[in-house]
């Protein structure tokens, strides 16, 4: 049977970025590993030796991060520049929101699962606040449910560009 694999949309620099750790891994991590091996293998008995097991468990990891990136470079759509709306929030917009209880003025980047990272303002689409932006125009107020309750959000500026003096993400 096949194996079909969810489409993965990124960014063109999320994309560049796990181009660049794949490489990393590739080239660097894979080599520092197999020293570590080759090293713990003269240390004697394998059967008793620590840093054999742990090196080989990290070897095992380095391989499995690999072919994770390679499906997820393979089956990536980029986001073209031309593709980013400014009317609605789609992914790749910034879009900047005011948290409605707090009167906080947050930013984010709406982009693909595997580049998320709401410290540096990177949301997944796919996330409650993303899923809930998807489609929004500015002026728009959206509720999400959140762990400790809901939130209520209005859309101020949806753009292609981060802004430098809004805050990025969650405190």
């Amino acid at each position: 049977m096949a194996e079909t694999q969810k489409e993965v949309t990124l960014t063109r620099d999320g994309f560049r970025k796990l181009e660049a750790r794949l490489e990393h891994l590739k080239t660097h991590q894979r080599r520092e590993v197999a020293e570590r091996i080759r090293q713990a293998k003269e240390f004697g008995e394998i059967g008793e030796n620590s840093e054999y097991e742990d090196a080989k468990s990290e070897q095992a990891f380095v391989e499995g991060e690999i072919i994770n990136l390679e499906n997820t470079l393979r089956h990536a759509k980029i986001i073209d520049e031309s593709d980013i709306h400014t009317d609605v929030v789609s992914v790749g917009s910034v879009v900047q929101l005011k948290d409605l209880d707090s009167g906080d003025e947050l930013e984010f980047q709406m982009v693909g699962t595997s580049e998320a990272d709401p410290g540096i303002g990177k949301i997944s689409d796919e996330s409650p606040v993303g899923a809930a932006l998807k489609e929004q125009k500015k002026g728009a107020v959206i509720e999400v449910k959140v762990p400790d309750g809901l939130m209520k959000f209005k859309v101020l500026k949806i753009t292609k560009e981060a802004s430098t003096t809004a805050k990025r993400g969650r405190k």
